[in-house]
């Protein structure tokens, strides 16, 4: 489904990062990375009314040839991108919407454990298998 996941911190400063295919990590990084100016520009309070900014999903940020760049920013403004192959035409926004519920939960169950230290990189590796079973679909 998904190729790629990211968690960036309120500060812009990654937390975490998922790539099905590894030697394509690099590109990703770069790609999700230069997605937080259009998601720092999506959450300017000039832009937008009080209502819309109460939103966590922000939809497609941007799309390339290769793939689409969706965004989700959690109440404490922490920020999960999903990038997808634009090779696939069957996965629909309610599909994205629920990919990012499910990372935004396996978020929480994270940093809710006593021995997250708050700020740190993520270095789980069942938080790792279990990001990848829900960008592949494989829930």
């Amino acid at each position: 489904m998904a190729v790629c996941a990211a968690i960036v911190g309120k500060n812009n400063s990654p937390k975490f990062f998922c790539c099905i295919n590894p030697d394509e990590e690099l590109n990703f990084q770069y790609k999700v990375l230069s997605s937080l100016d259009i998601i720092d520009e999506k959450l300017n309070p000039s832009n937008k009314s009080a209502s819309e900014n109460r939103e966590l999903y922000l939809g497609q940020l941007y799309a390339l040839e290769t793939c689409k760049i969706y965004g989700y920013v959690t109440n404490t403004k922490v920020k999960l991108i999903i990038v997808v192959d634009s090779s696939n035409m069957i996965l629909r926004d309610n599909e994205i919407r629920s990919m990012f519920r499910k990372i935004h939960s396996e978020y929480v169950d994270m940093v809710s454990n006593p021995f997250y230290i708050p700020g740190e990189p993520i270095t789980s590796k069942s938080f790792d298998t279990s990001i990848k079973s829900i960008i592949t679909g494989t829930v």
